[in-house]
């Protein structure tokens, strides 16, 4: 009985909320809108809506008439002579201080002119440099030197005969465990330097278009930041190498002959010219690409990462070290890729040579002739590097 009295109650109270609702009176549209401060609230269409306009100089009748005087008066740093000020790179106030922040008070660099640029605003000549000149013709020598390197192995083949590799007589070492640690590391750290800075300098031309921007761009933030850290690794065994090999880079009896011969690469019989332990050609990579262009590279880049004590790294001095650091490493990729084609594939048994340390006696006699007398007459050593164990170097060095 208790359940059905719940049911009739709940439901007495259904109508009766029903009829109050049915009972009350329908709105009227006509009606006027409820009266300010009485609660409504004021439509305005926004396209409407004015800005509040306070005054100030430009609300003065004879504005666009003052003269730079008056206007500099009423509205200080709004007027034509402070604009030309600032192109011409004059030096603003600033609250910060000038030993930490020195230009910080100039907003626009004085014109200046680049090599090739007109004289124009120091950040516009840089640009122009960069786009008109490092970025299209640095390109282009990467890519001829690329094409020619690939023109002559498959018209030319390898340098040197094959029965002088592995042909077996007495083994002599090349490079020593250090030498060849030394160059090593320097030649990880180009590579990585040089693919990196390719992709950075030119790979929204030959990347971007393949990968997209969703991959070409944290794939460039990581190898900037592989560039910023191998950049001091480089510099050091740089240094390393200059040091270790400098001895043996002095030009010598047979370079100019071998010189005027271009080293015998086009010659029907393919029979070097005598040198001593490293050729002309070496020679003036080492001299050029290693020493000089090598640096120029590291002192530059040094200067692009901030790692010069003592040094006002000023917008100007930015712009400069970018652009040798760019021309310079440009012609030392591709002279050092042509170093890095003659001791893989150009040459037979050089790789090896690099790798291992030894070579066959035929191999010395073959590419570098004096060299090869030197070490028949006792005059360089035929190992220089104390051995691991009690093996001779012909048991352990020649690789399988």
């Amino acid at each position: 009985m208790s359940g059905v009295r719940s049911s009739l109650v709940a439901a007495f109270a259904v109508l009766a909320c029903a009829f109050a609702f049915a009972q009350a009176p329908a709105p009227k549209h006509d009606e006027p809108p409820p009266a300010p401060g009485m609660g409504g609230i004021k439509g305005q269409n926004i396209l409407e809506v004015k800005p509040e306009v306070k005054p100030d100089a430009s609300s003065d009748p004879k504005y666009m008439q003052q003269s730079n005087g008056e206007r500099n008066r009423v509205q200080p740093g709004n007027n034509a002579p402070m604009y030309r000020d600032i192109a011409r790179g004059v030096e603003g106030f600033t609250n910060y201080p000038k030993d930490q922040y020195p230009e910080m008070g100039v907003l626009i660099q004085p014109p200046v002119a680049y090599p090739g640029t007109k004289y124009v605003t120091a950040g516009e000549a840089w640009r122009q440099v960069r786009n008109n000149y490092i970025i299209p013709y640095g390109g282009a020598l990467v890519l001829i030197t690329l094409v020619a390197l690939g023109i002559f192995y498959f018209t030319r083949g390898p340098i040197g005969h094959a029965p002088a590799v592995g042909g077996g007589g007495q083994l002599i070492e090349r490079f020593t465990p250090f030498e060849r640690a030394a160059h090593w590391t320097n030649a990880i750290a180009f590579c990585v330097l040089g693919i990196s800075g390719i992709v950075m300098a030119f790979g929204k031309f030959f990347l971007l278009p393949v990968m997209g921007r969703q991959l070409f761009g944290p794939l460039t933030y990581l190898l900037k930041t592989l560039h910023n850290f191998f950049g001091p690794l480089f510099a050091v065994s740089l240094v390393i190498v200059i040091i270790t090999f400098i001895k043996d880079e002095f030009p010598r009896r047979g370079d100019l002959n071998w010189l005027l011969k271009l080293g015998g690469i086009f010659s029907k019989s393919g029979d070097e010219p005598p040198t001593h332990r490293f050729n002309a050609g070496e020679k003036v990579v080492f001299w050029i690409a290693v020493v000089a262009l090598g640096l120029v590279v590291v002192a530059s880049g040094l200067v692009l990462d901030k790692l010069v004590p003592s040094m006002d790294y000023l917008r100007a001095t930015m712009q400069t070290a970018h652009m040798v650091h760019a021309v310079a490493a440009v012609f030392m990729i591709c002279l050092i890729g042509f170093h890095i084609y003659l001791g893989t594939v150009g040459v037979r048994g050089a790789y090896t040579a690099m790798r291992h340390g030894w070579v066959d006696e035929a191999w010395a006699h073959e590419h570098h002739g004096y060299w090869y007398e030197d070490l028949r007459d006792g005059k360089v050593p035929v190992q220089r590097s104390q051995p691991a164990g009690p093996s001779t170097p012909a048991e352990t060095a020649r690789p399988a």
